[in-house]
């Protein structure tokens, strides 16, 4: 029998004081019974003596102090797992959202996670095809890795979302793969947005949906990417499946933090975030990676909005230290019409070196991306001269090259949101486009790959 408590003192916006407890610990569960009966559920956030300071999930409205008495659970927040999950759409809390029933679980499982020990850790080398050219021919995504997407407000990166969790796939092997979309803080047409395209492609099936709307309290914004990540590991270490697990927005998910540590009144670091941010987000995103003894695997994928494009706004600039990389969506080629607009100059996958080559994509791979790379920078320095002094000014190689990046903007980086490219068409029309330029500019690439994939007569 669980021990209740009508020692409620004070209620402070989601914050609530209960004195005289007893064996209570940080981070246990707890419901508050109303007089009309009506339970809500709240968290320890502190404990101080016999005072404990709890937070609900549910808005305090209503709550009468003399009347209403808390009762804690002894556990922490779980959620209960099973392949049951895929194919359904779960609130930020884990109650089913779709109409269907509760999920029978097979286990369940504390949402804060076991950190993998180092030493298990198997380093991240097998190429996911995600269908998007300007990832997979320039910024490649490896089994097991973090590569986040730096967005800003207005850009598509719910689409770009939506696309990467439909047509991500590892190729040459058998294993099972899995999606787990956490969307936080997002509104009801973005919500309609996610859940409508997985059905109507059919992604749903190896989708585990976790929706948290804008309108729910800070609370269930904190806890929502832990549940993904909690139903992630369960399929990728119990299950051996090969998960990708999406988050949007990040950038959501620091506010309630912010929110949170402002109503405990704590220290604020940069910008008002508290000054455990880092170490907050880290929790999170080495939840991600591939451990030694498992077949299983998560990659993460997590989506921010930098706040006025900035990217040294704390969250963009602190995800960056923990990630292995980056992929930036840029404002100008968005208003050009690119779509996806992502800028591969700023763009960055630390580890793509480890997941292409003969054997994972093709042996010329890794020379074709740095002659695309190097290609585009010097034709985006053409055209800036060009706006500066005219084209009078640029030789004749020069205006090639100015050639060359508009039509790698419109043929490569451009393709919509509905195109599911090959890896071999991505590497295709990487060789169409540097056929442009003459074959003595091309010195990146081995002769031997030339000879064999340059495009002849051009």
């Amino acid at each position: 029998m669980l021990k209740e408590y009508k020692t409620i003192t004070e209620v402070a916006g989601p914050l609530m004081l209960v004195k005289k407890v007893e064996g209570v610990k940080f981070n246990e569960l707890g419901e508050i019974e109303l007089a009309s009966g009506e339970i809500r559920r709240c968290r320890v956030l502190e404990i101080d003596g016999q005072n404990a300071l709890v937070q609900l999930f549910e808005s305090s409205a209503g709550i009468n102090v003399a009347e209403s008495k808390v009762r804690f659970l002894g556990r922490g927040i779980e959620l209960p797992v099973s392949m049951d999950m895929l194919g359904r759409v779960f609130s930020g809390m884990g109650q089913p959202l779709d109409g269907g029933p509760e999920v029978i679980p097979e286990t369940r499982l504390d949402i804060n996670g076991i950190p993998i020990n180092p030493a298990a850790r198997d380093y991240p080398s097998e190429f996911i095809q995600t269908g998007v050219s300007a990832i997979d021919g320039l910024n490649t995504l490896v089994r097991g890795q973090k590569l986040p997407i730096f967005s800003g407000s207005g850009l598509p990166h719910a689409q770009l979302a939506a696309q990467i969790a439909r047509q991500a796939k590892v190729l040459g092997t058998d294993s099972k793969f899995a999606v787990v979309f956490a969307a936080v803080g997002i509104t009801f047409e973005e919500a309609d947005f996610f859940i409508s395209d997985f059905k109507r492609t059919g992604a749903i099936d190896r989708t585990v949906l976790f929706i948290n709307l804008a309108n729910v309290p800070a609370i269930e914004r904190i806890s929502t990417p832990r549940m993904a990540l909690t139903a992630a590991e369960f399929l990728a270490f119990e299950k051996a499946m090969h998960v990708l697990v999406i988050i949007t927005d990040i950038t959501n998910y620091a506010e309630a933090l912010r929110e949170v540590s402002a109503a405990r009144k704590e220290v604020p670091g940069r910008r008002g975030y508290p000054g455990y941010l880092y170490t907050d987000l880290a929790t999170l995103y080495e939840r991600a990676g591939r451990k030694l003894d498992s077949k299983g695997s998560i990659t993460l994928i997590p989506i921010l909005t930098m706040p006025e494009d900035d990217k040294t706004h704390p969250i963009p600039d602190l995800t960056g230290y923990i990630t292995e990389g980056q992929i930036i969506l840029g404002r100008e080629l968005h208003r050009k019409g690119i779509t996806p607009p992502i800028d591969v100059l700023p763009s960055l996958s630390r580890l793509k070196d480890k997941g292409i080559g003969k054997g994972k994509t093709r042996e010329d791979h890794a020379d074709t991306m740095n002659q695309l790379f190097a290609a585009y920078a010097r034709g985006k320095e053409a055209k800036e001269l060009a706006v500066i002094l005219g084209d009078a000014a640029l030789t004749d190689i020069d205006k090639l090259y100015a050639e060359f990046a508009d039509s790698f903007e419109k043929e490569y980086v451009s393709q919509g949101f509905e195109e599911d490219r090959t890896i071999e068409k991505t590497l295709e029309i990487g060789w169409k486009l540097l056929s442009i330029l003459p074959r003595g500019e091309l010195k990146r690439i081995r002769d031997e790959y030339l000879d064999k994939y340059l495009p002849k007569g051009e």
